[in-house]
């Protein structure tokens, strides 16, 4: 998807695009940008795997690729990153999805060719992104500001993202989309992290989407929304909806609905069809000046 902004709606939403090469949006005290950089190095993926301790990472991990959100004058950062993500996979630590090739390789009769799946091979993670605040050091040293104020809290709440009002005909002024990373599961499906930043006149929203899908077996969506409306730059409120769902193709087939693989590249198309599991919204109020 690509985004031709206009000066003149730039100007009057009162944001300006980055610059010196940097991709992204200052808006409404909020700084918004992107990295979309390449796979990490064999070097830099072991020593990811010594800090994850495990032998297995997806196939394609684009470690330094992030979004980053900074509210200026509180030293707020909301971010999102494949290590983080990560991280989350490992603690979760999930069962592994059997696939029927997996069923076949545990009867092989010589031990030396038999593969043990003892470990979550599809990189599910329960991510939601990262916080944190940068301190503004000049003021930390003249002791103006405790280290207490520096705790970030999502508090569950009752309200929701209006996905109605994003919807509305109101002009993008800047948009993109960071792939965290990404595997296809040995050819059995297709295993991606990535996170999406939308920001227009009134607001940001982004999601940040999990989808898995094992051939025949299982299919997997973990959505993260977060929105941050306009309007109180001191104390802004941010908005984090998460949605899981999921379900076998077997229940899938059984309402009807195709068994085929390839039925299902679109997450958004089907992501209906998958109940519900977890569903929680909540909120994170922004501190003031720091």
């Amino acid at each position: 998807m690509e985004v031709e902004v206009d000066d003149k709606e730039l100007k009057a939403a009162g944001a300006e695009l980055l610059s010196d090469g940097r991709r992204g949006i200052r808006i409404h005290g909020w700084e918004i940008e992107s990295h979309k950089r390449s796979i990490l190095s064999s070097s830099t993926l072991e020593l990811w795997e010594q800090k994850l301790q495990t032998s297995h990472l997806p196939e394609m991990v684009f470690g330094d690729s992030c979004l980053v959100l900074k509210h200026k004058n509180s030293g707020t950062k909301i971010h999102f990153n494949a290590f983080d993500a990560l991280i989350g996979w490992k603690q979760e630590a999930l069962p592994p999805v059997e696939v029927p090739a997996a069923a076949k390789w545990k009867f092989r009769s010589k031990p030396s060719q038999q593969v043990i799946l003892d470990y979550d091979y599809t990189f599910t993670t329960p991510y939601c992104g990262s916080e944190a605040i940068e301190m503004d050091t000049s003021k930390h040293e003249m002791g103006d500001i405790s280290d207490g104020n520096y705790n970030l809290q999502w508090e569950d709440c009752n309200e929701k993202i209006d996905v109605v009002a994003l919807a509305s005909k109101e002009p993008i002024l800047f948009y993109d989309e960071v792939v965290l990373y990404e595997d296809e599961l040995a050819d059995n499906g297709v295993s991606l992290l990535t996170v999406k930043v939308r920001v227009m006149p009134s607001c940001w929203f982004l999601l940040l989407r999990f989808w898995l899908r094992v051939d025949g077996v299982l299919m997997r969506l973990r959505d993260t929304r977060v929105e941050c409306k306009f309007g109180d730059n001191t104390n802004p409120i941010i908005l984090r909806e998460s949605c899981w769902r999921e379900e076998k193709f077997q229940s899938l087939s059984a309402k009807g609905y195709p068994s085929d693989s390839a039925a299902y590249n679109d997450p958004s198309i089907i992501s209906q069809r998958l109940p519900i599991i977890q569903h929680k919204t909540q909120k994170l109020k922004v501190p003031g000046n720091l």
